[in-house]
């Protein structure tokens, strides 16, 4: 069996990684729906743009569950989304956790767009 016969066999198939990293998101996720919904993000246009990406990141993720294109592509740019938010406020808080959460979310993104994880890929 070839390398090119190995890696047309491993399309459609998930990686562990992928179902780690969509856990994560659903979680946070859900805790920026919770704070938004609570008043976290004010009353006004900012609560109803993070309800909106919060619901275009689930959508994704449970795309990026079925192994979708669009989907990795959604969660994908959620964890670059996530990463700079978190990065920003740690450049204004200056509380470590944010810079952690920020590397933490960082690398997901990292290991979404490597080239074996996106031959997986339907």
């Amino acid at each position: 069996m070839g390398e090119d016969e190995a890696r047309t066999g491993a399309k459609g198939q998930m990686l562990p990684g992928i179902a780690a990293i969509c856990m994560f998101m659903i979680f946070m996720t859900m805790v920026n729906v919770y704070a938004g919904l609570h008043g976290a993000y004010g009353a006004g246009v900012a609560k109803y743009g993070i309800l909106a990406l919060c619901t275009l990141l689930a959508v994704g993720i449970f795309g990026l569950l079925r192994l979708r294109k669009w989907g990795w592509a959604l969660v994908t740019a959620g964890c670059l989304l996530f990463a700079a938010g978190d990065f920003f406020y740690f450049s204004k808080a200056h509380l470590g956790f944010f810079l952690v959460r920020g590397l933490f979310v960082l690398v997901f993104f990292l290991y979404l767009v490597r080239q074996e994880t996106r031959e997986r890929l339907l």
